[in-house]
């Protein structure tokens, strides 16, 4: 029987089993056997990750040829102004190619019901701090740091809300729970 375990991966955890330097790993939180992680979410990154015992269901969520929508929340250093987000959302181009568009929105109080993160952001009182909402459905290394980089809104904090239809909702960090399976929908 196949089975999904969602977690929400907090900062500085590597997101696979086992590290020969020591760090902390998904081990630290999760002892399910042959469950492997379906893609990869940065060290300095904190959110949803996806694991499951089905091979093929973990080729579909992570292969980009699948299209699976990941929505990331990313507070940004800098006041974010229109012609950032329009150049966001058309895609911007990296040193390894143009991205896919995006969709991009400023964020509000929704972000107040993020966990605080351990050690806390950088933060410098004479420069301001936003939240974005951006939703990609390629999967390039760093790619959501390197697009806000690519038009000057450095990203401090980078938490993964949801991959397709599976959502973070009601999990605190360190976190996970079951979910019977669902095929991811396809674009």
């Amino acid at each position: 029987m196949s089975n999904v375990l969602v977690f929400n991966k907090p900062f500085q955890v590597l997101s696979q089993f086992n590290d020969d330097q020591g760090r902390a790993t998904l081990s630290d939180y999760i002892e399910m056997p042959k469950f492997y992680a379906a893609g990869r979410l940065d060290y300095d990154s904190e959110g949803l990750m996806i694991l499951t015992n089905d091979g093929q269901l973990q080729q579909q969520i992570s292969n980009p040829k699948h299209k699976l929508e990941k929505t990331y929340w990313v507070q940004v250093e800098g006041e974010v102004n229109e012609d950032q987000l329009k150049r966001l959302r058309a895609g911007p181009v990296l040193k390894d190619g143009p991205t896919k568009p995006a969709k991009v929105r400023k964020l509000g109080a929704q972000t107040k019901h993020l966990w605080p993160r351990q050690p806390p952001i950088r933060e410098r009182a004479a420069i301001p701090t936003q939240w974005l909402e951006i939703c990609i459905s390629e999967g390039r290394n760093r790619q959501v740091r390197r697009m806000t980089a690519a038009v000057n809104l450095p990203t401090l904090r980078l938490v993964r809300v949801a991959i397709g239809h599976w959502r973070l909702k009601g999990l605190n960090v360190g976190q996970w729970r079951l979910e019977k399976m669902h095929k991811p929908q396809q674009k």
